[in-house]
């Protein structure tokens, strides 16, 4: 071999000044720490197999090479955060050397040299690992400090513990406990790792080896110690004490890893790997032979086990907080604390916590409809914000819904919500209008309107309950079929045969209405003769192609604004003049955020010749309206005073100066938007839009629709 690999004297003696004793006292810290550390592990592993079994997670190799290259990269942390990306960058990345550079050490001590008699440790290899790890190190203090700077004073709405339901800046007992952890996480590696850069330094001081320098902060370090003095014999005891002082509290603190904050640098990952991306847009079915109390989530060992998991991933970052549009306006809800107070609920009874005797903070441990009040589920707008955002993949909104359907269960519910699923249970629409009306806003056209169920089609348009019924939407439906029928599109609508498609229905909780309006849609539908379905509803869009598939019901589900994208492209959508206007677009919760549309609405505004202005929340980013979630039929909940979400989000289109419109390309759009327009106190500075509006014009006046005549019965 070599001497510059085996020979060279570049090396440094692990356990240097160490009597035989301390050496075994050591090792048998280290069997403690691993003993404590599995225990948790084990602890954590029976609790989450108590949940109730949603059912296999299928591709497991795929998930972990995603969840990999997710962790890897930060992709989900850095997202519209990146100094807190940066941050958690340097602290990961800085850790995992650190941890590899000891897992190396203790392999060359255990197995390498007194086994294989290989010593490696040495010359340039140990030369370049004292870089490696010196520059890893100086990373991980460097990203410590950021976060200890945004917290301690930046201190951004996200970090913060006030709690909606709460007047601020007022700090509940749960609270400081959290802020306590959340310093005592960020402190502990601070310790760690200042502690490893003096231990490098007294040792440097003590000997003074020349080849150190490639140590670069602890050269630099040991460098001043002797500078003033501080060398020889007394700078190697201060080594030895702080060899023991460091070593004994990362055996200490690796042990705690299940039992305090870090837990999420297990549970974190796993989550991730387990997440369903699609967990909103796609809701988990009552197993056929459910019983009443089997309905939701009403005990903690009701949820599922990836529900579990995420209890234990939440990191409290907040964004979920910072992101949810309850929290922003008032309404007693924010996912992060449902999530920490459902952590409380499982720790308390059947957690770690448990398992070391400590109190519950809720003495009834089990139960966690009481423990999450009614009113705060009550006013999730099932937007996904929370979870679209979660670096961890904690998915809020199937848990809230899976509650919810425990709260409808039991007749827990909302009054004008509990009125309204009555009349779409008797009516088939939220209206309470008789079916033979579903059809009556076609009776202005100058043409009729197959019925689908009679005649096959090209196109079925699967119209929706507000834009039949609501007489502002039927604007906007008009002159989609307008539209249609410039372009030469063979298109058809169930009539009186249509109901609720029930996408709302079923995230406000109530899934046995949902399955009976899905089956008798999917019975209609599989009458007709068509192609694909349309609609311009995103709610039925998104029911009618992720959730009818569980029914049989699987079809090629558009949205208008693809439709016409489609046809445009095509040519048969074919233009005539370009608007002009200087206009700003909402992205729909469930046609974005569910489903990813984003493009084509904006392409068609491209089109038609309008100067789109984006709001600073966007795409997926987007502000919900406050309808989503059944949200639509319920009273407000709100703080006395607060901006309803459809206002906040008018005052937001407003401050970008002078719109000629606000584009939107969902019904409820239309409706939540007309009205914060005028309640909001901007009436007559900004109009609504429905995108179908726009593109009629753009066609020109041979393509409008006549003018509507006066209501009249059928």
């Amino acid at each position: 071999m070599s001497p510059l690999l085996l020979g060279a004297e570049q090396t440094r003696e692990t356990f240097a000044g160490l009597d035989a004793w301390q050496i075994v006292l050591w090792y048998g810290l280290i069997a403690l720490s691993v003993a404590i550390f599995g225990y948790g592990v084990a602890r954590l592993a029976l609790k989450y197999r108590r949940g109730r079994t949603r059912g296999p997670v299928g591709r497991p190799l795929e998930r972990a090479v995603r969840a990999a290259r997710i962790v890897a990269t930060h992709a989900w942390i850095r997202r519209r955060e990146p100094l807190s990306g940066l941050a958690h960058l340097l602290v990961f990345y800085g850790f995992v050397v650190l941890f590899i550079g000891t897992a190396i050490l203790a392999f060359q001590d255990d197995f390498a040299e007194p086994v294989l008699g290989f010593d490696f440790w040495r010359g340039w290899f140990y030369l370049g690992y004292s870089l490696f790890l010196d520059v890893f190190g100086a990373a991980l203090v460097v990203g410590l400090t950021i976060f200890a700077v945004k917290r301690g004073l930046l201190r951004p709405f996200r970090l913060s513990y006030w709690r909606p339901a709460e007047p601020a800046p007022a700090l509940a007992d749960e609270a400081k406990v959290y802020r306590a952890g959340d310093w005592a996480f960020l402190g502990s590696l601070f310790f760690l790792a200042l502690t490893g850069f003096l231990l490098e330094a007294f040792r440097i001081a003590a000997d003074d080896p020349d080849f150190e320098v490639w140590a670069p902060f602890g050269w630099l370090a040991g460098q001043g110690f002797m500078g003033i003095g501080f060398e020889g014999a007394a700078a190697d005891d201060a080594r030895l004490a702080t060899w023991w002082v460091h070593g004994v509290f990362a055996l200490f603190w690796v042990s705690s890893i299940p039992f305090t904050k870090a837990v999420h640098m297990l549970t974190g990952p796993a989550g991730v790997a387990v997440t369903d991306r699609r967990a909103g847009s796609v809701l988990q079915p009552l197993p056929a032979d459910a019983r009443s109390e089997d309905v939701g989530y009403a005990t903690i060992d009701a949820l599922s086990p990836k529900h579990l998991l995420d209890l234990d991933a939440c990191t409290k970052c907040g964004k979920c907080h910072a992101a949810c549009p309850a929290t922003a306006t008032g309404y007693p809800l924010s996912p992060r604390d449902v999530v920490l107070d459902l952590r409380e609920v499982a720790e308390g009874a059947m957690g770690n916590r448990a398992s070391l005797g400590i109190p519950p903070r809720f003495p009834d441990r089990a139960e966690i409809l009481g423990t999450i009040k009614p009113e705060t589920l009550w006013s999730c707008m099932q937007c996904m914000a929370c979870v679209e955002i979660c670096p961890v993949g904690i998915e809020h909104v199937p848990i809230i819904n899976q509650m919810r359907r425990a709260l409808i269960e039991r007749g827990e519910m909302d009054g004008q919500l509990q009125q309204t699923l009555e009349t779409i249970y008797t009516s088939g629409n939220s209206f309470g209008e008789a079916k033979r009306k579903r059809a009556r806003w076609a009776r202005d056209l100058d043409f009729d309107v197959k019925d689908a169920r009679k005649e096959a089609a090209e196109i079925l348009w699967f119209v929706g309950d507000y834009a039949s019924f609501d007489p502002r939407n039927q604007r906007a439906t008009r002159a989609l079929a307008s539209i249609l029928r410039a372009c030469g599109v063979d298109f058809g609508i169930l009539h009186d045969g249509e109901r609720t498609a029930g996408n709302d229905v079923r995230r406000a909780g109530e899934e046995g209405l949902w399955t009976s309006l899905a089956e008798e849609n999917v019975a209609t539908i599989s009458g007709c003769r068509f192609d694909r379905i349309l609609t311009s509803d995103p709610h039925s869009y998104n029911t009618l192609k992720n959730e009818y598939p569980q029914l049989g019901g699987t079809w090629t589900v558009l949205h208008h604004s693809e439709l016409l994208i489609e046809l445009l492209e095509s040519g048969r959508l074919a233009l005539r003049k370009g608007l002009g206007y200087r206009v700003t677009y909402h992205d729909p919760c469930t046609l974005g955020r569910y489903n990813g549309v984003y493009d084509e609405p904006r392409r068609l505004l491209d089109a038609v010749g309008c100067e789109l202005v984006e709001m600073p929340r966007n795409r997926d980013n987007s502000f919900c309206c406050g309808a989503g979630g059944g949200r639509i039929w319920m009273q407000e909940l709100q703080a006395e005073g607060a901006r309803r979400p459809s206002e906040s989000r008018i005052d937001e289109a407003v401050a970008l100066g002078a719109l000629d419109y606000f584009v939107v390309a969902c019904p409820k759009d239309v409706t939540m938007y007309e009205d914060a327009i005028k309640t909001s106190g901007h009436q007559g500075e900004i109009e609504l839009r429905e995108l179908s509006e726009l593109v009629l014009e753009a066609l020109g006046p041979a393509a409008a629709p006549p003018p509507a005549r006066e209501a009249a019965a059928l």
